[in-house]
């Protein structure tokens, strides 16, 4: 069996990884290979996952669907012509009885059905938790925000023709709500999880006793100012302003905060804004340490799962990485940046898709006020650690999809 994966953004490219890693273990192991349509698919060369067709950088990195005049620029960036020549890869690829995989939204979606091909698709883009929990249909407060469920679905009409093809053998929800919704339309919906909650495992960092905290544990925050650039690092000039607020609400607690950066990011923005801020280096600490008053910071872009682990909340201004986080049960505080991805919009509808276990504000000097009512609350905090489990599924869903994927292309 041939198998080509397509996806469309760096997150849906890790997504996909994980499930041909998976796949490369099965005892029918197919002939595997990758398509990014969104940029150049790193993830898959480091991992030995080769590349088939024409791939590009576009000046959006992926987030068109967020700004036309992103869009624009793909466009005057050879968008056309990239597409084009795509679409060509996956009618060579179905044309020599190969199949596919696409993975992300309706873009990979609409080109697995366009190669003939026998596909599957695994659904990150959308949840039927914008719309509704498992008590019904959210409360909106304008009629366009209520249009977005005419349809009775997150998935629209031709999104769904899409996935009830014949030659359509699997789609992989989300989630346990989306499954069960998508089913009404006889389309062939497996709850198997969530890829996002895989690879999670923690390194055995000790960060507590790394900064100090041996004999009394602090209270921890993560902080995700995202990994997209320069956004990120506008994101941290806000995120050192929650911090600020956070001090000022617990002047007499030792706090400890975890930045998880980004290795392909440039730390130098993130220390100078420290360094502004009155932060510095005590000569007793080595690496990217910052102490200020009672407070300690850790700059570190190689220990991402065990500061999701490790912390109590976050501050966060991500995507997937929010996810993550509130998939281990952690809540996230959460506020808009300049964008082009974390915008008033998606905060909003982060909001909706993570439920309680997001608090999304407008402003981050507000976060001390937050996290100093909900710290307080054990009763919100216990709900708010079920409600992830339920939202994000656990660990363990690669493996699952990726049998599932065998038996149903197999048949």
């Amino acid at each position: 069996m041939k198998l080509l994966c397509l996806s469309n953004g760096h997150g849906e490219d890790i997504i996909a990884l994980r499930i041909l890693q998976e796949l490369q273990q099965h005892p029918a192991q197919p002939k595997l290979a990758a398509l990014p349509i969104v940029g150049e698919g790193l993830a898959y060369t480091q991992h030995g996952i080769p590349i088939v067709g024409s791939v590009k950088q576009m000046p959006s990195g992926g987030f068109i669907y967020m700004d036309g005049r992103q869009f624009v620029r793909d466009l005057q960036g050879g968008l056309l012509g990239l597409t084009l020549a795509q679409l060509q890869t996956v009618r060579a690829w179905a044309n020599a009885g190969g199949m596919i995989l696409a993975v992300g939204d309706i873009v990979p979606l609409l080109f697995a059905w366009w190669s003939g091909a026998a596909y599957a698709f695994v659904g990150t883009a959308k949840s039927e938790y914008y719309l509704r929990d498992e008590q019904g249909l959210l409360s909106r407060n304008h009629w366009f925000e209520r249009l977005e469920r005419w349809s009775g679905s997150v998935y629209l009409p031709w999104e769904r023709w899409l996935m009830s093809r014949k030659d359509c053998k699997a789609v992989f929800p989300r989630d346990r709500l989306t499954t069960a919704i998508l089913k009404k339309w006889a389309i062939p919906s497996f709850d198997m999880g969530n890829p996002m909650m895989d690879g999670l495992e923690p390194a055995g960092i000790d960060f507590w006793s790394e900064a100090g905290f041996a004999s009394a544990r602090p209270l921890t925050f993560v902080l995700l100012p995202g990994s997209r650039i320069p956004e990120a690092y506008e994101n941290w000039q806000l995120m050192v302003r929650a911090v600020a607020s956070l001090m000022a609400t617990f002047e007499d607690q030792r706090l400890l905060f975890l930045a998880a950066i980004a290795p392909r990011l440039d730390l130098s923005p993130f220390q100078q804004t420290l360094a502004a801020g009155g932060w510095h280096q005590p000569s007793s600490f080595s690496g990217l340490k910052f102490t200020r008053s009672r407070a300690t910071l850790i700059l570190t872009q190689s220990a991402f799962n065990d500061c999701l682990h490790q912390a109590d909340l976050g501050i966060a201004m991500s995507g997937t990485a929010t996810e993550q986080l509130v998939g281990l049960g952690k809540p996230a505080i959460i506020f808009p940046g300049k964008g082009p991805q974390l915008t008033p919009a998606f905060a909003e509808a982060q909001n909706r898709l993570l439920g309680s276990s997001v608090i999304l504000t407008s402003h981050p000097v507000e976060v001390g006020r937050i996290v100093q009512s909900l710290w307080q609350d054990h009763d919100r905090l216990q709900c708010i650690a079920e409600n992830g489990r339920v939202r994000m599924g656990e660990s363990g869903a690669s493996r699952r999809i990726a049998d599932c994927l065998m038996e149903r292309l197999a048949n």
